[in-house]
This record gives structure tokens, sequence and C-alpha cells, in this order.
């Protein structure tokens, strides 16, 4: 009798979305199209997944290379900012109101459209897409249908986004991201790949939601309020961020059927677009009141993911403390709110099977 061959970790699949992702970014590039690290790796892995490419996500590398946003928005963080932040208290009050109105809102839009209890719920909650996707399988929700309509809110945005901020409020794209590696002190390298590393697994030790963005954002922070962190991480590392949020967005596809894209991906393109009328309004109140500019208050409330709209908020050069202070807040809004408010408006836990005895 012959023993089985362990399981081993097929790297292929994964240079090969690598090779594809790369492809893109290199004719978006070509072609002068704006942010082509993102945009080019994110269709050409949408593209490929829909026509049925076996694509695979690079895993912690990627996990990995969301630290760099978190070191980016930490480094920001000055003795300045922080000063601005009571400025901020109003319009940051008005989070927990905006994810209130999108969960009385998209519940029963998911219920309509025949999805159920615990499935409509945590579609709707405006958090992250790996957040909602946990909660819900403990609620018994359909896992592939989350996936799916919160992956396409992220890819709407990220697509649209930078359409608006050009022709609604006239802003940059190619705005510096940082300096270029070369010429970048090494002392400060250093400190931001320290930081990185000890913000990212401390965070997951004690924890931390978004600890690959958050953690190193508190490290850097601290150090930028003590002088020792200077810089943002350079203009490459920005890039390559870009790379793996757009090789992340792009195989969420991966297996789509047809029924899933009539289902699932409509229904998202569907609720994308009450979510982009509850996004103007609020866009609109806290700009006309004075509470935010209209970069910023555009930003801030844009209902993306926390590292699409961290690299937004970089390219154009938006006051990045103001943006990311919004985003967290809806995001513990969401975390620590939706599982408690689903359990008071019944949508409970799945029951787990027993086990069985032998």
């Amino acid at each position: 009798m012959t023993r089985s061959a362990p399981n081993r970790i097929d790297p292929l699949p994964r240079l090969g979305t690598l090779a594809l992702a790369l492809a893109g970014a290199s004719v978006f590039r070509a072609l002068g199209l704006p942010l082509p690290f993102l945009f080019g790796p994110m269709a050409f892995c949408l593209a490929a997944a829909l026509l049925g490419a076996r694509l695979k996500g690079l895993g912690q590398i990627s996990v990995a290379a969301r630290t760099i946003l978190g070191v980016a928005v930490g480094a920001s963080i000055t003795p300045e900012v922080v000063s601005q932040i009571p400025q901020m208290a109003m319009s940051v009050a008005l989070v927990p109101l905006y994810v209130g109105i999108i969960g009385l809102i998209g519940v029963p839009f998911f219920r309509r459209l025949g999805f159920d209890p615990a499935t409509s719920y945590y579609a709707a909650m405006p958090g992250g897409l790996q957040d909602m996707v946990i909660f819900g399988q403990e609620a018994g929700a359909d896992v592939r249908a989350l996936s799916l309509i919160h992956a396409t809110r992220v890819a709407v945005l990220v697509t649209l986004a930078p359409v608006i901020l050009v022709w609604l409020y006239d802003a940059p794209l190619s705005g510096a991201m940082g300096a270029p590696l070369r010429g970048f002190a090494l002392d400060q390298l250093a400190w931001m790949v320290l930081a990185a590393l000890v913000g990212w697994k401390g965070g997951e030790r004690i924890g931390l939601f978004g600890a690959s963005i958050l953690g190193p954002m508190i490290t850097t922070a601290a150090l930028s309020m003590a002088g020792i962190i200077t810089q943002r991480p350079p203009a490459e590392a920005i890039m390559l961020a870009q790379l793996f949020i757009g090789i992340g967005i792009g195989v969420q596809y991966v297996g789509v059927t047809l029924r899933e894209l009539r289902v699932f991906v409509l229904s998202g393109l569907a609720f994308v677009l009450i979510l982009a009328v509850l996004a103007a309004a609020f866009t609109e109140f806290v700009v006309l009141t004075g509470l935010a500019r209209p970069l910023e208050g555009f930003l801030a409330f844009a209902p993306g993911g926390q590292a699409e709209l961290t690299v937004m908020a970089i390219v154009v050069g938006a006051d990045l403390g103001f943006v990311v202070l919004h985003h967290l807040t809806r995001i513990v809004v969401v975390i620590t709110g939706a599982p408690v408010i689903a359990r008071l408006v019944g949508v409970k836990p799945a029951p787990r099977p027993a086990k069985s005895h032998r």
C-alpha cells in the first residue's frame, strides 16, 4: 500500500496571476491610463477570472503589501494633524448615522431580491469584505453571495471614484505618491520596515481588526509624532501596494457562474447605486455646512474599502488624516455593531452540527 503524496501548495497559479497583473500594469502604463498599477492588474485579473482562468490570490504577500498603506497613513499623522482632530468631530459624528441609514435601506432591498435574512443583513453592511463574510458565515449566510456582492461594491467604487475625482473635483490622478526609492534615507526605510512588521504582527497578536493596515499605522504614527519617521514610503512601495490591491479585487471573481453574475453581481451593482446616492447626500451636507472640503468629503463618505480609498487619498493629495479617521470610524461601527444589531433583529448564528460520538 503506497502512501499518498503530502499536500503541496502549487505555486504556478500564483506565479501566473502575478505575471498577468504585471502585464496589466505594463499595458496600462504604456497607454498612459490613470493609476496603471491599480487598474491594470484589476482589469486583467478580473477579465481572466470571468473567462474561466484559475487565478490564485497571493495570500500573506498581499496582506504584507497592505502594511505599506498603514505606514503611509501613519507617517502623515503629525502634531499638526492631531491638533485638527477636534475640528473633525462633527463630521465623524455623522458616520454612525450614515451606516445606520445604509442598513435600514439595504437590508429590505436585499430581502426583496430574495436573499435570506442573514445574507441580506451582512450584504448591506458597508464593512470590509473579509469581516462581513466571516460574520455572515457564522450567521449561516450565503458566503459566495456575500463575497461577490462586496467585491462588486469595491470594484465599482475603485473604477468610478477616479472618474468622479477628475470630472467633478478636478483632482489630479498623477499626484506625488512619495519620493523615489533612489536617494531614500536608509534609516527611514529601516524604521518603516520595523514599524510595518511590529504593527502588523503585534496587531494580529492582540486581535486588532484590520491589523495589516491599522497596526503599522499606529506604530508609524507614534514614530512620526516623535520625529523619527519624517517621510512617507517611497513611490515604488505605494505602486506595489496598488498592484496587490488590484489582484485582490480581480481574483474574487474566479469561478463565477452565469447564475452568480445574474443574481449576485447584478444585485451588488444595484446596491452600489443606492450607496452612491447616500454617499453623495452626506458629502454634499458636510461640504455645504463647512465640515469638510469637497475632495475630503467625497473620499471620507465613499463606501469602499479602507485600503482602496487610502490609495485614492494618497494619489490625489487629500488630507489623509481626515479621510482615514472617517473610514476607521465606519469600520469600527460596522464591526462592533453589526453582530449586536444582527442578534437584536433576529439574525442569529446558524446552529452548529452536533458532534458524532463513536
